[in-house]
């Protein structure tokens, strides 16, 4: 089995990527002790299991799609039945790994496991409930798999926590604390007596997300503040929500520090820009990241990107309204591309010149100027043609998954449009661009 603190270790000093976590391959061997008596299961979305006089304490249980393995991986460490759990928060690849122990529970006729939540996990539940197919789309464009189908139901948490409790399983003591961040409805864990944070998805090993341009508001300034309240802690060992666990109170220091410079420094200049009367289009374009924290290899812009968090700082202050007056009632778009296309002289027009914008290296005017010719003419295969290679080179320069998931979602949108095919064909076929559902 691999050693995982050592791998972590070489991940931490640039000597090795993440290229085996993310593939499943430390997943694939089962838990991995992390300190005595702490495993974790390093699944994408990861879970911490705690054997206690009591039974099993996890923090975190997984995804619908790994639940047997979980469980499988469990029964070959220990036969003790899974007594309390607790989301982290309510994203689905956290909150659905405990059917396989309610189920063991029911066949050897003891209690149903307790699952602890914070108390707007269930408000969210009912939220996704209610916007099922807007979630199935949003996740298939995001991650380009067409084969995502949000879920109905939910196990709800049996106990809700409002800000802060402590849960004690024999000699095992766990606090718990609500932070607002990627979620409204997240907490952490912090085991004062072994020295272990469990910090969920306050810390992934990239860069925060509290930008994703197709979610609900997320919340930088709180994040940060969060992560800062944690580095206080001194922990020795840091478990993260995805990603590797972090060794040395240094480190855990480091790592959560930097994470709240990034974000303090885009909360707090984004909302400069704002006060001084920007608009979006100024501020994007006057705020920055500094380079020496992205270059860190658990600050990577792999998922989310700074642009994005910036227009998410924009949206919790100053609404959706830019500051452009002509978006503020907009034309519909294929009028205002028809409209352009006149001017320019006609939709081949717009198509020849973002292929030429494409060839100078101007890759977003080359996106709208595609965009703008599809629009005025759904059904121009050169228009499609343009589009298509645009927003491949856009895909491919792009290092978060979210640029990628939605620039290839046009492209695999016009290639339907070639081939007489449909989008989600033209997704599967996409290769290896494509981004896996385990990616979420």
């Amino acid at each position: 089995m691999t050693d995982l603190l050592d791998y972590a270790d070489r991940v931490w000093r640039g000597e090795e990527t993440m290229k085996a976590y993310h593939s499943g391959a430390l997943r694939a061997e089962g838990l991995h002790e992390v300190a005595p008596e702490v495993w974790t299961w390093p699944a994408f979305g990861n879970v911490h299991v705690f054997p206690t006089a009591e039974g099993l304490f996890c923090f975190d249980t997984g995804s619908a799609a790994t639940a047997p393995d979980l469980f499988a991986a469990t029964r070959a460490r220990t036969d003790a039945a899974l007594h309390t759990a607790v989301y982290s928060h309510g994203h689905i690849d956290h909150v659905f790994g405990t059917a396989p122990f309610d189920a063991d529970a029911a066949r050897r006729g003891l209690p149903r496991p307790t699952v602890l939540a914070h108390e707007n996990v269930p408000r969210r539940f009912r939220r996704y409930q209610a916007s099922q197919g807007y979630n199935s789309v949003i996740n298939q464009r995001q991650f380009q798999n067409p084969g995502i189908e949000w879920p109905a139901e939910f196990r709800f948490p049996d106990l809700t926590v409002a800000d802060a409790t402590t849960v004690r399983l024999g000699e095992l003591s766990v606090r718990l604390r609500h932070a607002r961040g990627e979620t409204d409805d997240h907490l952490t864990a912090w085991l004062p007596d072994r020295g272990i944070l469990c910090t969920g998805d306050l810390f992934i090993w990239s860069c925060p997300n509290p930008g994703n341009p197709q979610k609900t508001q997320r919340y930088a300034l709180e994040w940060a503040q969060a992560l800062r309240r944690m580095a206080a802690l001194d922990a020795e060992l840091l478990l993260p929500g995805h990603g590797v666990p972090i060794v040395g109170a240094q480190r855990v220091r480091t790592a959560l520090l930097d994470t709240a410079e990034l974000l303090q420094t885009l909360h707090d200049q984004t909302l400069a820009a704002m006060n001084a009367g920007a608009t979006l289009d100024e501020v994007l374009r006057e705020v920055t990241a500094p380079d020496e924290l992205l270059r860190k290899p658990y600050l990577a812009p792999s998922y989310d990107e700074p642009e994005f968090i910036v227009r998410n700082v924009w949206r919790h202050y100053g609404g959706w309204y830019d500051g452009d007056p002509a978006h503020l009632k907009p034309a519909p778009a294929g009028d205002l591309a028809g409209e352009i296309a006149r001017l320019a002289g006609g939709g081949p027009a717009l198509a020849e010149r973002a292929r030429e914008l494409l060839a100078a290296g101007e890759l977003r005017l080359a996106g709208h100027l595609a965009q703008f010719a599809v629009d005025a003419d759904p059904a121009d295969h050169l228009a499609h043609a343009a589009r298509v290679e645009v927003f491949l080179a856009l895909r491919a320069a792009a290092t978060s998954t979210m640029a990628k998931g939605v620039y290839g979602w046009a492209v695999a949108e016009s290639r339907a449009a070639l081939d007489g095919g449909d989008r989600d064909e033209a997704l599967r076929a996409d290769g290896p661009e494509r981004t896996s559902w385990a990616a979420l």
